[in-house]
């Protein structure tokens, strides 16, 4: 229930885990947080993620 992910609060690789998940229309959205700053990003299935720039 946790990924490795850099956080950009941190500056750095942190460990984020999953705090949220819920099933919709577009497929699982799934919320992570940073264990060190709360940092939070949000997953749809492959689709989206909050965590990447554009």
């Amino acid at each position: 229930m946790a990924v490795e992910r850099y956080c950009p609060r941190c500056g750095e690789d942190r460990t984020f885990w999953k705090v949220a998940s819920t099933t919709m229309h577009l497929g699982e959205k799934t919320k992570y947080r940073c264990e060190e700053c709360n940092y939070g990003f949000v997953r749809i299935d492959d689709v989206v993620d909050t965590s990447v720039e554009a």
